[in-house]
């Protein structure tokens, strides 16, 4: 039975997409202190959330064992640069980029497409210079500013939380106590990071990126 290429791209993204929806929405919010990211999350070893460089996080909604070598090649990608040219070469542009070329390419003549949406936040000296990047199932590059929601009913939430949060001067706790309640996410089964603005005065490092305890919130 012939089936038009159209056809077939639309089934590919329907069959991501549906893989998508069924995870937990993860959120990357700016702050005074830094960039926060939250999401649900019940395991204790499996996170969703990780460093990747310096002053640079990542976050992923799918399936697990896909977002996973992801966020492994993005750590080889950011260390083998920043070996081979300057650690400030390293950008979260940079690696935004690399993972739409990979996801694109996967989307187009991979086997399946990967169930799987991708975060990269890089933190700035202010919330204006914080950068935020969104990459999707099928290598769609897109940047927001302030606030980024990954996941099946991501542009609901983001509207949501675009509401409740401060335009500005986002304190830390205020925002992860709201978007908690956006998330209706309590209890232990929250998975908490933040990218410091000022890592080095806070502790003597140039890695921004540091886990928080919820329960100590």
């Amino acid at each position: 039975m012939y089936v038009s290429p159209q056809q077939q791209m639309e089934d590919r993204a329907d069959f991501a997409r549906a893989g998508i929806r069924r995870g937990q929405p993860v959120v990357f919010a700016s702050t005074t202190q830094g960039i926060v990211s939250l999401t649900h999350n019940a395991s204790q070893s499996l996170f969703k959330l990780s460093e990747i460089y310096d002053r640079i996080s990542w976050g992923a909604v799918g399936r697990y064992n896909e977002f996973e070598a992801l966020r492994q090649a993005g750590i080889r990608y950011t260390d083998t640069r920043g070996y081979a040219y300057e650690r400030s070469d390293v950008t979260a542009r940079g690696l935004a980029n690399m993972y739409a070329r990979t996801l694109g390419e996967l989307f187009l003549s991979g086997a399946k497409p990967f169930e799987v949406e991708i975060g990269v936040a890089e933190v700035g000296d202010t919330p204006a210079d914080d950068r935020l990047y969104q990459i999707t199932f099928d290598g769609t590059l897109l940047e927001h500013h302030g606030l980024l929601v990954l996941g099946g009913n991501a542009p609901d939430l983001h509207l949501q939380l675009q509401e409740a949060l401060p335009a500005s001067s986002r304190a830390l706790d205020e925002t992860i106590s709201i978007i908690r309640e956006q998330l209706g996410t309590t209890g232990s089964h929250v998975e908490l990071a933040l990218l410091d603005r000022d890592p080095h005065t806070l502790r003597g490092s140039h890695r921004a990126f540091r886990r928080l305890d919820p329960q100590a919130l």
